[in-house]
C-alpha cells in the first residue's frame, strides 16, 4: 500500500514538473516565447557585399580590425607616408614589365605585392607567401642560366695527372654539361644577393611605392630597405606565376631581372 502511494506521488510531481519546463514542450510552442538579443534590424549577406564593394580591400583597414584606442605610449611619433597612386604604381609596373606591365597582375594583387608584413599592422595583407614563391623561381632560373652559360669552358683546370706524368681517365663529358662547374664556382644567393636586387629595385624607383613602415624612420638602410625591396622584386614574379602562368613568370624573370644582373 505505501509502495503504491509512493509511486502516485512521483507521477504528479514529474507530471507538474513537464508542464512547468518549457523544454519539454513542442518546438513549435515555444517559437513564440524567443527572445532576440539585439534589438537592430538583421542585415541581409547583400548589404554587407555592397559595402566591401564601395572600396578596394587594399586602400583601407577593416574597422573590425581596428582597436578602439592607440596603444603606443607616445602619441607624437609621426606617421610614415606611403604610396596611395594607383597611377604612380601603374607606372612602375610599366617600367618594370614594359608596356602593358600595368594590365598583368589585377588591381589586389598589384597591391600586395608590394606591401611588407610592418605596413599597417599586416591587417591588409603582405607580400610573404608571393614573394617566397618568387624566390623559388628565381632560383631555379638562375641556376639554369649558369647551367647553359659558356663560361665554365673558359675556366675549366688543364687535365690532371697522377704524378709520374700519366694522365688520368677523363670523366665523362657532353656539352650539356659544360656549364655544371658554374654552379659550383659562383654562388647563387651571391647573384641574388638583397644588395644586387636592391639596387636593381631602385633604378626602378621601387622605393617611392613600396608599402612598408621603418623602424627607424630617418635611416632607412638599419631599418631594412634592401631586404624589403628584395621581397618586392620576389612577390611580383610570384604573383605573374600565380596569374599568368610559369612561361609568362620565366621569361619575366630572365629578362628583367637576371638579364640587367648579368645573368642570361
Amino acid at each position: 500500500m505505501a509502495s503504491k502511494t509512493t509511486t502516485r506521488s512521483l507521477r504528479s510531481l514529474t507530471r507538474q514538473a513537464r508542464q512547468r519546463c518549457t523544454c519539454a514542450t513542442p518546438i513549435s510552442s515555444r517559437s513564440n516565447t524567443v527572445r532576440q538579443f539585439s534589438i537592430s534590424a538583421s542585415r541581409s549577406d547583400t548589404q554587407y557585399n555592397e559595402e566591401r564593394g564601395a572600396r578596394p580591400r587594399w586602400s583601407y583597414t577593416p574597422p573590425q580590425m581596428k582597436l578602439p584606442f592607440n596603444p603606443r605610449a607616445n602619441h607624437d611619433i609621426p606617421t610614415w607616408e606611403v604610396n596611395s597612386d594607383p597611377e604612380r604604381l601603374n607606372r612602375f609596373y610599366i617600367q618594370f614589365l614594359g608596356r602593358g606591365g600595368d594590365e598583368v597582375l589585377t588591381d589586389e594583387v598589384k597591391w600586395l605585392a608590394i606591401t611588407h608584413k610592418s605596413f599597417d599592422q599586416g591587417r591588409r595583407g603582405f607580400n610573404d607567401r608571393l614573394a617566397y614563391f618568387g624566390r623559388r623561381i628565381l632560383n631555379l632560373q638562375t641556376s639554369l642560366a649558369l647551367l647553359q652559360s659558356p663560361v665554365a669552358t673558359k675556366t675549366q683546370l688543364p687535365q690532371e695527372t697522377d704524378g709520374q706524368g700519366t694522365e688520368v681517365e677523363e670523366p665523362f663529358s657532353h656539352p650539356a654539361l659544360d656549364g655544371l662547374p658554374n654552379l659550383t664556382n659562383v654562388k647563387v644567393d651571391d647573384i641574388l644577393s638583397k644588395e644586387r636586387l636592391a639596387n636593381l629595385a631602385t633604378q626602378m624607383g621601387m622605393p617611392d611605392i613600396i608599402r612598408w613602415e621603418p623602424r627607424m624612420k630617418d635611416n632607412l638602410e638599419k631599418s631594412g630597405l634592401e631586404l624589403v625591396l628584395a621581397t618586392s622584386l620576389y612577390a611580383i614574379i610570384g604573383a605573374i606565376a600565380l596569374q599568368k602562368g610559369g612561361d609568362v613568370a620565366t621569361r619575366v624573370a630572365r629578362e628583367r631581372i637576371l638579364k640587367p644582373l648579368g645573368i642570361s
